[in-house]
């Protein structure tokens, strides 16, 4: 290949450094005015992608110092047990304070109350995260969302604001001209604060890809049994409730997105890594959650309903 012809890959490959540089730059800014505007925040750390790169971003924006701010992990207990071994591994690894708290708890203390055993226990995680706000008087809570995802995300501030209540209100968010935030809180109110808004599912995976960050292996192409419903694959797991129509095969398979087992898609794949992830992700047809979360495939008001009492 002639120089003539490297020319223009070469510029693409250097905007494209270029724009990953800054979205690094921006969300390890606002991690650092989390630091410095808030009193006691947290950092929600699932073990999923989104939450590794914060953790990276949060390495650059802090190290060699400790975090200012504990992780904070709400276990529906349908997790997948490859994702919280990882999210323990890399919480020791790290050397910082993780904190538990269960969706099963909420369910025993009464606080939530689940029609059967096998619901999906993605919605109830509001009331154990507002619960753990009020316990460890968090003031803002650092999360992975971003606005590509679905549409009730794509209204979000960078830094959203939350009532005493722990609700949300398109309406009452405030304006973040020319990147400034108003950090301002009454008692008891706190902030949502989402680092990666102006990241893409594809910016995540080349960010993984230029950094060489651990993921757990349910996001690479792995052969598994897998429950064919209708038009989707859910991973097949001992005890879990099959409908007359339900057929069981061995598929290879990947997950964009590893959260309630009991509403987790499976994907078609054959990408073993980070590089063959981004090549599907640019033919990807579906937004991530909505090709990988079988509740998140409700109404845009549905959605819209869950995050305004207090949902991620």
């Amino acid at each position: 290949m002639t120089a003539a012809h490297l020319a223009p890959m070469d510029r693409r490959i250097d905007v494209a450094c270029r724009h990953m540089d800054e979205l690094e730059s921006e969300a390890v800014h606002i991690l650092r005015e989390v630091a410095a505007e808030f009193r006691n925040p947290a950092l929600l750390f699932s073990g999923g992608k989104d939450s590794t790169v914060l953790l990276r971003l949060a390495e650059k924006a802090f190290r060699p110092a400790r975090f200012p701010f504990p992780l904070l992990h709400i276990d529906t207990g349908h997790n997948f047990p490859e994702v919280i071994e990882f999210r323990d591994r890399v919480a020791a690894y790290l050397g910082e304070r993780l904190i538990v708290r269960s969706v099963q708890e909420s369910i025993d203390r009464g606080r939530v109350r689940p029609l059967s055993a096998n619901q999906s226990r993605n919605a109830f995680q509001t009331v154990t995260l507002l619960d753990a706000i009020t316990e460890h008087g968090f003031d803002a809570c650092i999360g992975g969302a971003r606005r590509d995802e679905e549409k009730a995300r794509a209204k979000e501030r960078i830094f959203s604001f939350r009532d005493a209540f722990g609700q949300w209100d398109p309406r009452r968010q405030r304006p973040e001209l020319w990147s400034l935030y108003n950090t301002q809180l009454l008692p008891g109110e706190h902030m949502r604060v989402f680092p990666l808004s102006n990241w893409t599912e594809l910016d995540i995976w080349r960010y993984i890809e230029s950094e060489r960050l651990d993921l757990p292996a349910l996001y690479f192409a792995h052969e598994r049994k897998v429950v064919m419903r209708s038009t989707v694959m859910l991973p097949f797991v001992e005890g879990i409730e099959l409908q007359p129509d339900d057929r069981v095969e061995q598929r290879m398979v990947r997950f964009r997105t590893v959260g309630d087992i009991s509403c987790t898609i499976a994907v078609a794949s054959t990408a073993g890594d980070a590089h063959a992830v981004i090549a599907e992700t640019l033919t990807a047809a579906m937004s991530e959650r909505g090709a990988s979360r079988l509740d998140d495939q409700a109404s845009e008001a549905a959605l819209e309903e869950r995050k305004r009492m207090g949902y991620f």
